[in-house]
């Protein structure tokens, strides 16, 4: 079953980095920027964190000790919090690095790209734009939009784009069907590690 989730995701890394390549003007991911990876919930499907084990389980033993106290501490927080979202740290980075980068999961292949909304009628931009990264050269903070003019100034040739990369549409059952493996139930990445 993971070899099936495993041509998927080589299926998906592929779009994804065409997806990438186009918007090239836009994003300003790089190593060590990890805004992505500080404050959210990750929702991961039972397969995605079948693999992410693949991966923690090739980690050095200090490495695998530093996320093992990450997880406790977030369950700490988790359990301490009142709210009903909880957001949090994400267990595997680490000197704001992923440790488990070709592990990861959709959520963190698709972070960055502006995406469609549910219906369809809108766009999301990623919430880093606010912080002067991805699609912030063309994102007008004032009026909430992605501002022709701003992108005619820049002189280039590719528009800003959303594609559709929510999770809920890539970890649709169909897809795992067609590639022969489920999904799986899906949840917050550290519920995971709740015993």
């Amino acid at each position: 079953m993971i070899e099936n989730y495993m041509a998927y995701l080589m299926m998906l890394e592929e779009k994804l980095k065409r997806f990438f390549d186009s918007q090239k003007p836009y994003i300003f991911c790089k190593p060590g920027c990890s805004k992505c990876c500080e404050n959210a919930q990750y929702p991961f499907s039972q397969i995605e964190f079948e693999y992410i084990k693949i991966g923690f389980n090739l980690l050095p033993y200090n490495v695998k000790e530093q996320i093992r106290q990450n997880v406790e501490r977030t369950l700490e927080l988790k359990r301490q919090n009142k709210e009903k979202k909880f957001a949090y740290v994400c267990p595997f980075l680490i000197n704001n690095m992923c440790s488990v980068y070709n592990y990861r999961g959709i959520i963190c292949r698709t972070f960055g790209l502006m995406n469609v909304d549910v219906d369809g009628a809108g766009s999301n931009i990623p919430f880093c734009a606010y912080d002067g990264l991805n699609y912030s050269n063309v994102f007008d903070q004032e009026k909430q939009i992605i501002s022709k003019d701003m992108y005619k100034k820049l002189g280039v040739k590719e528009e800003p784009c959303a594609y559709n990369v929510r999770y809920e549409f890539l970890t649709d059952p169909d897809f795992a069907k067609g590639f022969g493996f489920e999904f799986g139930e899906i949840k917050p990445l550290i519920d995971w590690f709740e015993g």
